[in-house]
């Protein structure tokens, strides 16, 4: 018999970032990734006054993203490995790929990791961002393969389909999520 506690559910809501340039990357998020303002203004801190804007593609959420004042001079090393966003198709990810074309941001080629279609790039101030379109399947991951996106939605998919087939854990999406609620819902160390 499990006597352990359940640990309450826990979702997740939002990052911050600290930045050098406030209205560079209130700028960048804005315009190129349809983020909106939803507060903004400076808290003391014993560090002195820290700028903050509130940004958010979700009614949902006050919040998906604060950028704050205050990053030091001379981070040899970002330890945020990347911050993902789900776009609704291919469609979406075919317009954020010539937005940032002409961008001055690092991009990435487009990849498909079976599961997903993704495009990676960095922001102004070198974090690495990812938008991807969820596939139908699952496969275990990490896998990687660059993709065309000036091909078809049928080319890209049955591409994705078959690069999932071919790796360990192939799944449907469906199954695999009705899979892993399985395990979530299972009592810990079930």
């Amino acid at each position: 018999m499990n006597t352990e506690t359940p640990v309450p559910e826990v979702a997740f809501s939002h990052v911050g970032l600290f930045v050098h340039d406030l209205e560079r990357m209130e700028d960048f998020y804005r315009r190129v990734l349809g983020f909106i303002v939803t507060d903004r203004g400076e808290l003391p801190t014993p560090a002195g006054r820290v700028g903050l804007v509130f940004l958010s593609r979700d009614p949902r959420e006050h919040h998906q993203l604060v950028l704050a004042t205050g990053r030091p001079p001379a981070v040899e090393f970002n330890v945020v490995n990347q911050l993902s966003f789900r776009v609704r198709n291919l469609a979406a990810l075919r317009h954020f790929h010539a937005v940032l074309k002409g961008e001055r941001v690092r991009a990435m080629a487009p990849v498909t990791h079976g599961n997903a279609i993704s495009l990676y790039f960095h922001d102004p101030e070198g974090t690495r961002l990812e938008l991807f379109f969820d596939t139908p399947w699952h496969c275990t991951q990490p896998v990687r393969e660059p993709v065309d996106l000036a091909r078809s939605d049928a080319d890209l998919l049955a591409d994705a389909e078959r690069l999932a087939r071919s790796r360990p854990g192939f799944a449907t999406r469906e199954a695999w999520m009705a899979e892993l609620a399985g395990r979530m819902d299972a009592p810990p160390g079930g």
